[in-house]
């Protein structure tokens, strides 16, 4: 698939086949997601991998009762890391949060190119998921990508991008 028609094919699914992912392939997507780029290439971010059954419905409810969270094959929570990116001070936490976006980007499209669905969740109780998984002080999840096979076609909309081009001022 040519990277063009992924971009316009891509697609947020919440409905999900009961059909299991190999583990090989999730950490091939994250190959790519790891790929993106990163302030001063420190790739500040983490991947927690979560297939467990009781888990997924545990942060399905710390996503405020985001159901079909619990229904996909496979959750990845994407985390910035404050640690690694410590050396661009106070100013690393809003990189690390656009190097993970970037991350998270790759992953998508990725999983697209593979016939697998995703939708990139960021409602969720930050301080519940952390508590969920473990999750050291120094790491920070943004969001929370539902990976599997669709069990929908989804559609959205696009705005006319004529509205949201600004030359040289706003």
């Amino acid at each position: 698939m040519e990277v063009k028609e992924a971009i316009e094919k891509r697609r947020s699914t919440r409905k999900y086949k009961n059909k299991s992912l190999p583990l090989h392939l999730v950490e091939r997507l994250l190959y790519y997601a790891n790929m993106a780029p990163s302030a001063g290439n420190l790739q500040a971010r983490d991947f927690i991998i979560v297939d467990d059954e009781s888990l997924k419905e545990k942060i399905a409810e710390a996503a405020y009762g985001q159901e079909f969270l619990k229904d996909a094959p496979v959750l990845v929570v994407f985390c910035a890391n404050l640690k690694r990116i410590a050396p661009y001070g106070e100013r690393g936490k809003l990189y690390c949060i656009q190097d993970v976006a970037a991350s998270i980007q790759n992953f998508l499209l990725a999983a697209l190119d593979e016939g697998l669905a995703t939708c990139w969740v960021g409602a969720f109780d930050e301080e519940r998921v952390k508590k969920l998984l473990g999750i050291p002080p120094w790491i920070k999840p943004i969001a929370i990508v539902t990976l599997g096979y669709g069990d929908e076609e989804a559609y959205s909309s696009r705005m006319d991008i004529k509205e949201l081009i600004h030359y040289n001022a706003w």
